[in-house]
């Protein structure tokens, strides 16, 4: 098995000053490609599928997994010529808590050396931006309006003093703007809410089962719809997700399905794995066992 490492050298926190102390020895194990930009780990991702690895392991948080994931993708027959291993060095790492990956970077690292192949489904997006139509993959889980208008106003200075406060800051300014509503348009059903999460896994933001039947393997994508999203709505929903992790049954409306849309008469936001991407209309399409990954 051939191994390349992609990592942002410039990464800040603990686990970022822990993995690269370990860059000797790692690096003895498998190729490590830094990155220099945003969106670099894309590239970097597909030229290591062309060079012949067959593991590429996203070294940093959702957002390095997410590029190295459609880096993977952008090459022709990517998935079936490579492997998407995690090594949790972000924030929040989502995808590495649904998938039980270890968060020490010593043992995450054990898992990538030792662990076994999991297939999962994939899903896809399909936008338009400036009339051109982009393709793009997601791993966890994707949402439209109010989280993906908090995630547009990140201060991202601010999120490299503060950490996940940052969002909650960002959230509180979008929670005071108009709110467009997101039409969802799934297998004949429809939905309106202010807040749409779609989840290919249960966890949102960590620790939270937004989505507690989703199923990384199931072939369907859970979508959480919220009516309303004000201050009335959090007050009912903050002892549920602080408690038990859940959003209240009655404050919600859950829909399943393998494709579907999401569309807004007025401008609105979508992002995938925490990652602002771009405005609706956008059409989901789930491919079954499509992305091999390295689990316990």
């Amino acid at each position: 098995m051939s191994t390349c490492v992609i990592f942002n050298p410039a990464a800040r926190g603990d686990k970022a000053r822990r993995f690269r102390r370990q860059l000797d020895a790692i690096g003895a194990q498998c190729a490590l490609k830094a990155t220099t930009t945003a969106g670099d780990a894309r590239r970097l991702a597909k030229e290591a599928v062309m060079d012949g690895f067959d593991l590429i392991v996203a070294a940093g948080g959702d957002g390095t997994v997410n590029e190295a994931l459609n880096g993977i993708g952008d090459a022709p027959d990517g998935f079936a010529r490579a492997r998407l291993g995690v090594l949790p060095l972000g924030t929040v790492n989502v995808f590495a808590r649904e998938l039980k990956i270890p968060l020490k970077v010593e043992r995450a690292w054990e898992v990538l050396q030792r662990g076994r192949e999991l297939k999962i489904d994939l899903p896809r997006v399909g936008f338009s931006v400036d009339g051109v139509l982009q393709k793009r993959y997601f791993c966890q889980l994707a949402g439209a309006g109010l989280d993906a208008r908090a995630i547009e106003l990140v201060d991202w200075q601010h999120k490299k003093q503060v950490g996940p406060l940052a969002y909650v800051i960002a959230g509180l300014k979008a929670l005071r703007e108009k709110k467009p509503q997101i039409i969802v348009r799934a297998n004949g059903q429809g939905a309106t809410g202010e807040l749409v999460l779609v989840g290919n896994g249960r966890l949102y933001g960590g620790s939270f089962a937004i989505l507690p039947q989703a199923d990384l393997c199931d072939g369907v994508l859970d979508i959480c719809v919220l009516p309303r999203v004000n201050w009335w709505t959090l007050l009912c929903c903050a002892p549920g997700l602080l408690l038990r992790g859940k959003l209240p049954a009655n404050a919600v409306q859950h829909l399943s399905a393998a494709t579907f849309e999401l569309t807004s008469e007025m401008p609105a936001a979508f992002e995938l794995d925490g990652e602002w991407v771009g405005k609706l209309p956008v059409t989901f399409v789930l491919e079954r066992e499509k992305l091999r990954v390295v689990v316990p």
